[in-house]
């Protein structure tokens, strides 16, 4: 993992919300049963900033208000270029496993439901990715954000060998 995460603060930016996955958890209880809802929330500029927070309540708009506060509060730089990522990527959370590949202008968003909200937060307009292991929602979004963190971009890697830019990329 990264060990330069780029944390970003919430003041200036125009963050939308994508709901991932909301689950009904039931708690059995001498007098019956009590629902309460969890909500898994990605918030994201579309230009390279995104977040995701977990809200816990017994209502489900309570739950998603503050699954919302809870992502504002976990923002993180991921570096896209010309709407697609650096370089290919994997990554895993637990039993949940995400392969992320950059792709050509036009291709879209190839990726399906938890991923596809970590991914259009941040402003990918163009990737390929696979998900392998568990389709978890949880795990799923975790599993990006990893592997969105251990994206460099070209500049990041020339100042972290002290060399120069086309050195980079020639070798």
């Amino acid at each position: 993992m990264s060990t330069n995460i780029r944390k970003v603060r919430t003041s200036d930016l125009e963050l939308k919300d994508r709901l991932v996955a909301i689950k009904r958890v039931t708690k059995v209880t001498k007098g019956g049963r009590t629902f309460s809802f969890s909500a898994i929330v990605v918030v994201g500029d579309e230009n390279g900033i995104v977040g995701y927070g977990l809200g816990k309540a017994n209502e489900v708009t309570t739950a998603i208000a503050k699954g919302v506060e809870d992502a504002k509060k976990n923002l993180v730089k991921v570096p896209v270029y010309k709407g697609t990522i650096p370089h290919e990527q994997e990554a895993k959370y637990c039993g949940a496993k995400v392969f992320l590949k950059p792709a050509s202008h036009g291709t879209g968003v190839k990726a399906g439901g938890a991923m596809r909200a970590v991914l259009e937060s941040v402003g990918v307009t163009d990737v390929l990715a696979k998900s392998k292991g568990s389709s978890n929602p949880h795990n799923l979004v975790k599993a990006t954000m990893n592997a969105l963190l251990e994206m460099r971009d070209a500049l990041t890697v020339a100042q972290h060998r002290n060399v120069s830019l086309e050195k980079v990329f020639n070798g």
